[in-house]
């Protein structure tokens, strides 16, 4: 991921995404590179608009946000949510402890 965010880096900095500038920025960040991931990431942004995908990756993930329905203070869910995982975890803790007492007969 670190490799991809290099990219975004120089591309923001109005630099040239190329393998040269993808190691200074890793190696600027105290990771060890790896010669042929950096290759492989310049190979797979050539010929690639990165503000356009970018934008598109933006859109898509406002797009797949559900809507919220408004609600009053979110308390109630909490409580609800809290209740629902106490009793998922006292159905776990016994199906663990008749499991161990079937061990024992």
């Amino acid at each position: 991921m670190e490799y991809v965010y290099a990219a975004m880096l120089l591309h923001k900095a109005g630099q040239k995404v190329d393998e040269a500038g993808v190691k200074k920025v890793l190696e600027a960040a105290g990771v060890k590179v790896d010669d042929a991931r950096a290759k492989a990431l310049v190979a797979a942004l050539e010929g690639v608009n990165i503000d356009e995908a970018i934008e598109k990756a933006a859109v898509a993930q406002v797009a797949a946000a559900p809507a919220a329905a408004p609600s009053g203070d979110g308390k109630a869910e909490a409580k609800v949510d809290e209740k629902k995982k106490a009793a998922e975890e006292k159905k776990s803790e016994e199906s663990a402890a008749a499991g161990l007492g079937a061990l024992f007969g």
